[in-house]
């Protein structure tokens, strides 16, 4: 369980990390989800053998919204038809007409945003032989530093791209002095795919600009 501490500065025009409570339109919460700052981290370095864990996410710019109407699909494949393709070698009946069943649909995101992530990885399970603390975190931060990932990471949703860069310290916070301290409620902490995909959420409190992820999980999370 040996652990290594890593500090990635992401930013980025627009991001959205949705409020799981909100059904049709899609509403972001003010900052960053530690979900969505352990997608970063495994878009740059992910194996089995690693689990990311989001210490402290830090708050660097000003927190505006945006309304933005955007395009979305109504409709998905179904696994049945989706096996039932598989099994007949016919994909023809998997398409989706995209005009027919595009819907247009309301976002509150956020513009203008940057992060400093502070986080570790711990070995898993299911490390193998070949596996150690040293040799991922060398990937990883020669991964980093050169701005190499294995898909381009997003700020909440895959339209938004995120630029990243391995750091020592974080830029200065441009939040004004009145608002780097704020009770931000409950947010979500992550969702257990492996648990019937349970959400995890926990009470994140920014102080001076920084959310302390790590001690408010030690205080409790609720389903």
């Amino acid at each position: 369980m040996t652990s290594f501490g890593v500090k990635i500065h992401v930013w980025g025009d627009y991001a959205c990390f949705t409020r799981p409570e909100m059904k049709v339109e899609r509403v972001s919460y003010d900052v960053m989800t530690p979900s969505a700052a352990r997608g970063i981290l495994e878009a740059i370095h992910w194996k089995p053998a690693v689990r990311w864990v989001v210490d402290r996410i830090h708050v660097l710019r000003p927190i505006r919204f945006d309304n933005i109407r955007r395009n979305e699909v109504g409709a998905k494949v179904s696994d049945r038809n989706a096996r039932a393709a598989e099994r007949s070698g016919d994909l023809s009946t998997l398409g989706i007409d995209v005009i027919a069943k595009r819907q247009q649909r309301a976002m509150l995101a956020l513009r203008d945003v940057a992060y400093g992530i502070e986080a570790h990885f711990e070995m898993t399970d299911r490390a193998g032989p070949g596996d150690n603390p040293g040799k991922h975190r060398e990937m990883f931060m020669r991964r980093a530093a050169k701005g190499q990932c294995f898909h381009r990471p997003c700020l909440g949703v895959r339209e938004f791209a995120a630029d990243f860069e391995l750091v020592d310290e974080f830029p200065q916070t441009a939040l004004s002095p009145d608002a780097r301290n704020r009770d931000l409620g409950w947010m979500l902490y992550d969702i257990d795919y492996q648990n019937d995909r349970r959400s995890a959420f926990f009470h994140a409190v920014m102080e001076d600009g920084v959310i302390d992820v790590a001690a408010a999980a030690r205080k409790g999370l609720a389903s």
